[in-house]
Order: C-alpha cells, then sequence, then structure tokens
C-alpha cells in the first residue's frame, strides 16, 4: 500500500528541473527578498530625519517605539537571511537537516496566510477599514473601495488562496527535496554498511586462498 507521502513525492519541481535545483533557487531568492528589506532598514535606521511627527509631546516615545520595531525587524531579516542560507547549503551539499528551519518557515508562513483568509470570511468588515488606513495616494483605491462587499471579499478571497495554492507547492517541493537527500543518505550509509560487513566477514582463510608467501601465516609446529 503507498502511503500519501510516497503518492505526492516527485523528483522534479515546476516540470523541468530537479527538487534540488529548485530547492537552491527558491533559497537565494528568499535571501535576496530579505537583502533588501534588510537594506531598506538599515537605511532607514541611519537617516535621523525619517520620521514625520505631528506631535511634540509624543516624538521620543514614538522614536524610541520606532526603533525598537526596525530593530526587530532587521534582526528578523537577519535570521531570514541565515536560515535560507542554510537551505540553499543544504541542498547544494545534501545535508537534510539543513533545509529542516526552512520548511518549518514555510509551514509556519503557510498558517499565518491560511490564518489571514479566515479572518477575511469571518470577519468580512475587515477589508474596508484596511482600505481606509491605506494612503490617499494609493492606486484604484477609490474604485476598490466603490464595489460591492461581496464582490470585495470573494476577490480577496481569490486572490489570498492563489498565493495559499503557490505556498503549498513551494512546500511540497522543499519536502520533496528533504527526501531525495535523505533518501540518498540513507542509501550511502547501506552501501556502507553492506561494504564494511562484506570485508568484515571474509571466508576463513585456507591452503586455496592466493596469498603471497610473505603474508601467508607461519606453519604450525609442535614443541
Amino acid at each position: 500500500m503507498i502511503s500519501p507521502w510516497d503518492r505526492w513525492y516527485s523528483s522534479s519541481c515546476c516540470l523541468c528541473c530537479h527538487v534540488r535545483t529548485g530547492t537552491i533557487i527558491l533559497g537565494i531568492w528568499y535571501m535576496l527578498i530579505n537583502a533588501v528589506v534588510l537594506l531598506i532598514l538599515l537605511t532607514a535606521l541611519s537617516d535621523p530625519h525619517q520620521y514625520h511627527l505631528t506631535s511634540a509631546e509624543l516624538a521620543n516615545d514614538l522614536d524610541v517605539m520606532d526603533d525598537a520595531n526596525m530593530c526587530i525587524a532587521t534582526a528578523i531579516s537577519l535570521l531570514m537571511i541565515l536560515i535560507c542560507g542554510m537551505a540553499t547549503y543544504g541542498a547544494y551539499k545534501q545535508h537534510a537537516a539543513w533545509i529542516i528551519p526552512f520548511f518549518c518557515y514555510q509551514i509556519f508562513d503557510f498558517a499565518l496566510n491560511t490564518l489571514v483568509a479566515a479572518s477575511v470570511l469571518i470577519y468580512p468588515n475587515t477589508i474596508q477599514d484596511y482600505l481606509h488606513q491605506l494612503p490617499g495616494n494609493f492606486p484604484y483605491k477609490e474604485e476598490i473601495m466603490s464595489m460591492n462587499s461581496v464582490c470585495l471579499v470573494f476577490v480577496v478571497l481569490l486572490f489570498i488562496g492563489c498565493i495559499l495554492a503557490f505556498k503549498a507547492y513551494l512546500i511540497g517541493c522543499v519536502w520533496n527535496c528533504y527526501r531525495y537527500v535523505s533518501g540518498r543518505g540513507t542509501a550511502g550509509v547501506l552501501v556502507y554498511v553492506t561494504t564494511n560487513d562484506t570485508t568484515v566477514l571474509l571466508p576463513p582463510y585456507d591452503d586455496t586462498m592466493a596469498i603471497p608467501a610473505k603474508h601467508a601465516p607461519p606453519p604450525y609446529t609442535s614443541a
């Protein structure tokens, strides 16, 4: 009987490349995105005139809060670069354990997006509240707000559903890469053990074995 994991297992992704290649490309892509975000955050932290505050009384508190949030975001970006680098290195060098943190991040990200979709479905008015918080120069803001609420919820859920489907496919690719690398490592260990067993479990020595005279055991002599 074939298990569900084996049924969905495949060594290729995107119908053209190997799962190792796809995982390496995905890890590099995530590293580039987080590197750009990290560069933007560091640039914002280095600029002392980046905040526009309307209340002078709350200026110091808001500066501390903004700096703290940006420091947290910087730490998260560094952590993501490390995790994506580990996945890229693990797929390239075929170390399965290095891929696990990136796979766990994908599961966590998928769960968060699923919660967002559930919140939109349960509380559809949050979409309108979010649109009101957008800046006035946001593209097509008025057209989106003028749409029917049911149609707007359907469009948002359809968009989130497409994102979830794509993320689920990427999770499957990384999982297949992990299984492929783990399988190759297990096969290598089995070959190694079999070779050692074959070497150790040699047949006993007899006179018919072609061993040079200098390596032959000395003849037995009685006292």
